[in-house]
């Protein structure tokens, strides 16, 4: 590829319900909303990246790949959206140590069940005396 790419520009989530699925966006996870466009499409800003909410074309764009949300805490992402009753696969861990700095991971779920990843680097925590 001459021109590598530089970040994800728009990614495509299939949902069963674009409306409840919006709002899971927009409400829950603090999305901005961008604009819906016929025939059932929901877009939202998420840094750099844009999100596409629509029901599958077919049973090629059935399927679903898991996103990573960079976000400030993983551990308080997990604490602020487990208590709004959003459902977890796995709860934060540290899953590396990447450049002086702790990576930690929660892995949860979105109104329509597709899997989605809180990400975040810290500071490492204080080795216990």
């Amino acid at each position: 590829m001459p021109v590598p790419p530089s970040h994800i520009a728009q990614v495509a989530i299939a949902v069963r319900d674009v409306a409840r699925a919006a709002a899971f966006y927009r409400d829950t996870l603090g999305l901005t909303h961008l604009f819906d466009a016929p025939p059932g499409l929901s877009f939202f800003q998420c840094g750099e990246t844009r999100l596409m909410l629509s029901q599958p074309g077919g049973p090629e764009t059935a399927g679903n790949s898991i996103l990573y949300y960079a976000v400030p805490s993983a551990r308080a992402a997990h604490e602020d959206l487990s208590r709004a009753g959003v459902p977890f696969e796995e709860g934060p861990r540290r899953i590396a140590e990447v450049g002086g700095r702790d990576v930690w991971l929660a892995v949860a779920r979105d109104s329509e069940g597709n899997l989605l990843g809180l990400m975040s680097e810290e500071a490492p925590e204080p080795a216990a005396a």
